[in-house]
């Protein structure tokens, strides 16, 4: 059976938001018209993928099966299609994924000061799944941390930064200046693994309102920064490694020069 990319579409769009008028909203299409969209999808894949209330909408197990698929799919779509215009237009372009709290914007203007003609973008690259922008085609290099799927990529170690324990204020751990690892013994930690699709800012929610500590690296604590939230070094923690991250073992003299720049300002 041949995937409807539109209606998958109109599909990841409702399971984003959890409601049909919103996603509606964001298609510029009428509340109905998405309605049907999605029934006959569901009718055409011969499985409920939503789960309907008055309220709002919830994902059966398939239908959170096909959301994570269809991220994935849909990026890869949508990055084809840019670099088709890319081409059309005689335009060249380098995109750069980070992961949360690094920042390559000092690599970034170095390369555009020496290559004005290029243009230059970035992307998130999502905690549960950093590798992801590269394999799906939407940048063409990687800031990232480890670990992640290191299998057909070339990767350049570029620093290491500590991991500190967040916690909310009020915590008793919050006032002390450093802790160990055997200070954490019997805390109860946010379950990250269980909770994969969170953004960063729940899982700080999650942490003020007291569902458990965490061990971040330290420039994404820093990047949180709330008043009801603290981070405390953690002198044994291992440190988070960072690392430049390219598809391909030959990368171009484009991306050859950008690695070249960035491995300078990122190890200083």
């Amino acid at each position: 059976m041949d995937l409807d990319l539109r209606k998958l579409r109109y599909f990841a769009a409702v399971a984003e938001h959890r409601h049909f008028g919103r996603a509606a909203e964001k298609l510029y299409i009428a509340q109905p018209v998405l309605s049907r969209q999605i029934k006959a999808f569901e009718q055409e894949l011969d499985c409920a993928l939503l789960v309907r209330t008055t309220r709002n909408v919830e994902l059966t197990a398939a239908g959170k099966q096909l959301y994570e698929e269809a991220q994935g799919i849909l990026a890869a779509v949508d990055a084809a299609v840019r670099r088709v215009h890319d081409v059309d237009r005689g335009l060249r372009r380098l995109v750069v994924a980070f992961a949360p709290g690094l920042r390559v914007s000092e690599a970034i203007r170095e390369f555009a000061m020496r290559h004005p003609e290029i243009e230059t973008d970035v992307v998130p690259a999502r905690w549960w799944e950093p590798d992801a922008p590269l394999r799906d085609g939407r940048a063409q290099i990687g800031y990232l941390r480890k670990p992640f799927d290191e299998s057909g990529l070339r990767t350049i170690p570029v620093g290491h930064e500590p991991r500190v324990a967040c916690m909310p204020a009020t915590h008793p751990l919050a006032s002390r200046q450093e802790l160990a690892l055997a200070d954490l013994d019997g805390e109860r930690m946010l379950d990250v693994r269980n909770r994969r699709r969170l953004s960063l800012e729940e899982k700080f929610e999650l942490i003020a309102s007291g569902h458990g500590l965490v061990l971040a690296p330290l420039s994404v604590a820093r990047a949180y920064v709330r008043p009801d939230l603290v981070h405390r070094p953690v002198a044994d923690a291992p440190g988070a490694e960072t690392c430049l991250v390219v598809a391909s073992d030959h990368p171009d003299k484009l991306l050859r020069e950008f690695l070249d720049i960035a491995i300078t300002t990122l190890r200083h």
